[in-house]
């Protein structure tokens, strides 16, 4: 089989560490895992509040039941903090599901949500609600609003590759990523521009969410990330079995009877959407969507039935444990997400291109 960005060999999958019923344990520490986490992220801010302080509020906010507390203490708790901790497992979820449904449209575990220009494209949808607001679009741009603004940009853009890419009736992988790079450096210069326009109030608090970050989370942005999330990921778990042909390459899964060029489509439509409404409400933020799934794939293997769940919950996990960080590392001050992220994911890149560089010499 030939890696579709490089055209070098791709190595044969290495032996995975768990396999069959450890699969479930494995899913059941990610759930105890990630219930801890919210539980921190609940607990722990620029004030860490008593455990049980905080979840006799979530309590009494859950069932109706219980002593009233202070307003103060409840607003904080359940308007503020639970959100918040919410939204960033879901954002975490989305982009490790959308990179594995762009891997394996791909199929190279180096492509992530990124790749097609989504996430620059939300940027400048963004940017451009403040930078319009004294002109004519004035008012569509205030329908919208930012995160409107965002997800209509980021629709718009992969429509664009997807129309861009396709050569003869067919959705050429080489022409997909190199029209998606295309495209996100053509947002990223007319993102820079809107940019210079802004004043610096505005600026500041664009940048501020440019870099990625969850906070400002409300209870009505958990809504559409989680509706889009179950959505994909039942579509995906269905068509597991077609995406493990497809991994084998096109000509296999043809040879089985999977619907190939329809299932692309399906995939480059999964792994858009979740990548616009994440970026349309959290920013920017990277590397999660190449990072996860790799390591899903490392310890379960690359059978879509084990790791898309893994990645889903993996992905909910280690952002929820990001944004503990940027909000504790240094006190009372706030970190933008995906400085952490971007610390983590381009190390884990380069490690992982040298690897595969590594395996294409070996099969050579």
């Amino acid at each position: 089989m030939i890696d579709t960005l490089t055209r070098a060999p791709v190595r044969p999958h290495r032996a995975h560490l768990i396999s069959g019923p450890a699969t479930g344990l494995l899913l059941a520490a990610l759930v105890v895992a990630l219930v801890a986490a919210l539980v921190a992220g609940i607990s722990v801010g620029s004030v860490t509040l008593p455990l049980g302080q905080v979840w006799g509020v979530v309590w009494a906010h859950l069932t109706g039941r219980g002593a009233a507390a202070d307003p103060l203490l409840s607003q904080v708790v359940w308007d503020i903090r639970t959100p918040r901790a919410l939204l960033a497992a879901l954002a975490g979820a989305g982009l490790s599901v959308a990179g594995v449904a762009l891997q394996a449209l791909v199929r190279n575990p180096l492509a992530d949500p990124y790749v097609l220009g989504v996430a620059s494209a939300a940027s400048l949808g963004a940017v451009l609600v403040p930078a319009l607001g004294g002109t004519a679009l004035a008012g569509l741009t205030g329908v919208l609003g930012v995160t409107g603004a965002a997800f209509a940009a980021a629709i718009g853009s992969a429509l664009l590759v997807y129309l861009l890419a396709q050569r003869a009736g067919r959705l050429l992988d080489s022409w997909l990523v190199l029209t998606g790079v295309a495209i996100g450096y053509l947002c990223t210069a007319a993102t820079t521009f809107v940019q210079l326009q802004l004043n610096p109030t505005e600026l500041q608090g664009m940048m501020f969410w440019l870099m990625g970050s969850v906070a400002g989370a409300s209870w009505p942005d958990l809504g559409m990330p989680a509706l889009l999330i179950v959505a994909c990921l039942a579509w995906l778990m269905l068509q597991a079995r077609a995406l493990n042909a497809l991994l084998a390459g096109e000509e296999v899964a043809i040879a089985v009877g999977v619907p190939v060029a329809r299932l692309r489509v399906g995939l480059l439509v999964a792994a858009s959407l979740l990548t616009a409404t994440v970026v349309s409400v959290v920013g920017g933020i990277g590397f999660i969507g190449l990072m996860i799934p790799h390591m899903a794939r490392f310890v379960v293997g690359a059978d879509h039935r084990r790791v898309l769940p893994v990645s889903l919950l993996a992905g909910a996990l280690f952002l929820v444990l990001v944004d503990l960080a940027a909000r504790t590392a240094d006190r009372p001050n706030e970190l933008p997400v995906g400085i952490f992220t971007t610390g983590l994911g381009v190390p884990f890149f380069l490690w992982l291109l040298r690897r595969r560089a590594k395996g294409a010499t070996d099969a050579a």
